[in-house]
């Protein structure tokens, strides 16, 4: 009678245990992600696959043009883009994410970390960081330009447009056109995209995800543990190293991504 009985409940076992997995996904907060891409680049580009493959993953994805990008060339400064990645989470939260999160590649992932610095959000992901202006060797490529920038804004003539210097590992120096204020909100090496000053100024309570590829830009794949250093010692606080370059890296972190927001999202 024993061995009837446990064959009459074995289906129903076996029922619940298969429903487990899907009623523990149904009861985890929804995510939202915004993704950034890199200086030049477009939603488009780098990190479309990214954002494609996170929304194929049922997170939910704002995939947002910044003023770094080829079209925009700095069209506004770094309190506006700040109100963008703003308008971008609460579209998120409204569509019904509990759980936020900002990503970004390259530049994108420098300015990530500023706007964590300032902004409560869950997780920080930075995807092959690059386009630290705190760093000597940038400055000496656009320190004349960012001097010229900071003079006029000093003499009340930062709302003037005009032409300024950038720099690219990759592409070398190339020319901004945009206003003084503007210019200098974003290559002021104090400023907003200092990268280790960010990074040190970020709040302990936030978990952050740096994706760091093995075939990266050697000047980046110097930087690299200095950079993870810098960044709080959160026990979700994580090195991911996929076989990708500098440009692949975005791709190569899909399935990280997902996995280790879900893992900061269930805490």
């Amino acid at each position: 009678m024993r061995t009837l009985r446990w064959y009459l409940f074995a289906p129903v076992c076996a029922l619940i245990a298969a429903a487990l997995p899907l009623l523990a996904a149904a009861q985890a907060p929804a995510i939202g992600i915004v993704v950034m891409h890199g200086k030049g680049g477009s939603p488009a580009g780098l990190v479309r696959e990214l954002a494609e493959g996170l929304q194929g993953k049922g997170l939910h994805v704002a995939n947002i043009e910044m003023p770094w990008s080829r079209k925009r060339d700095y069209d506004k400064n770094v309190a506006a883009a700040e109100q963008e990645v703003d308008a971008a989470l609460a579209s998120l939260r409204s569509a019904g994410a509990k759980k936020v999160f900002v990503a970004g590649h390259s530049q994108g992932a420098v300015f990530a970390i500023h706007y964590a610095t300032k902004h409560p959000i869950d997780g920080l992901v930075v995807i092959a960081p690059g386009g630290n202006v705190g760093t000597s060797f940038y400055q000496q490529q656009v320190g004349s330009a960012v001097d010229r920038a900071r003079d006029m804004v000093k003499s009340g003539k930062g709302d003037e447009r005009g032409e300024f210097d950038e720099f690219e590992g990759g592409k070398g120096t190339t020319t901004v056109r945009t206003t003084a204020a503007v210019y200098f909100s974003w290559f002021d090496p104090d400023g907003a995209m200092n990268q280790m000053k960010s990074s040190r100024a970020l709040p302990a309570s936030l978990p952050v995800l740096h994706v760091a590829p093995t075939s990266d830009y050697p000047a980046l794949l110097r930087a690299k543990h200095e950079m993870f250093s810098a960044l709080p010692d959160h026990p979700l606080k994580k090195l991911y190293e996929p076989s990708a370059n500098h440009r692949t890296a975005p791709t190569a972190a899909l399935a990280e991504i997902v996995r280790w927001s879900a893992e900061v999202a269930a805490r």
